[in-house]
């Protein structure tokens, strides 16, 4: 049994390496793990959906598909920027236990994708008892840069979740 809990140690601490999209808001940039990413697309119209939160954006029709759309600087209590050339809506594969579902985050750009290895990553730095920091999978170190890494699933919670079920 014992062999098992190290085993599963080792997938754990294993498992933040590999490849990530990295994006910026404003001068901050995340990453994402590519496995997660379905497509990039550039901003497009989005229907507003009422009686939603501010950072629902709205849905979009991707090839007949309705997909959410979410504002990810106002879902981190960032101010609203106005969309520019490089402004994109990420399709990012969410899986929430019970279902996967397709869901776009709005980010400012796209910047690259990134090979990160295990060394690079650190675990998320501790704020005190206030801060949830569940959402960082890691801080990837990228030369002298640090990029947030995101899991994906926590930043679009149950609670988005439900917010995002009611707009499709």
């Amino acid at each position: 049994m014992s062999g098992m809990v190290s085993i599963r140690n080792q997938i754990d601490k294993d498992g933040k390496e590999g490849k990530y999209l990295t994006f910026a808001l404003g001068h901050e940039e995340f990453g994402l793990e590519i496995l997660k990413v379905r497509e990039i697309i550039g901003h497009m119209g989005i229907t507003a959906v009422p009686q939603t939160p501010a950072y629902v954006k709205g849905v979009i029709n991707l090839r007949g598909q309705v997909i959410p759309v979410v504002d990810l600087r106002l879902m981190f209590g960032m101010a609203e920027q106005e969309v520019t050339e490089q402004t994109c809506i990420i399709v990012v594969e969410i899986d929430n236990g019970k279902q996967q579902f397709n869901t776009g985050i709005m980010v400012d750009r796209v910047s690259e994708v990134l090979d990160i290895q295990e060394e690079q990553i650190e675990d998320a730095p501790q704020f005190g008892s206030n801060m949830n920091t569940d959402i960082i999978l890691g801080m990837g170190k990228i030369g002298s840069s640090v990029k947030i890494l995101l899991d994906i699933n926590r930043v679009l919670s149950s609670e988005c979740i439900e917010d995002l079920g009611s707009v499709v």
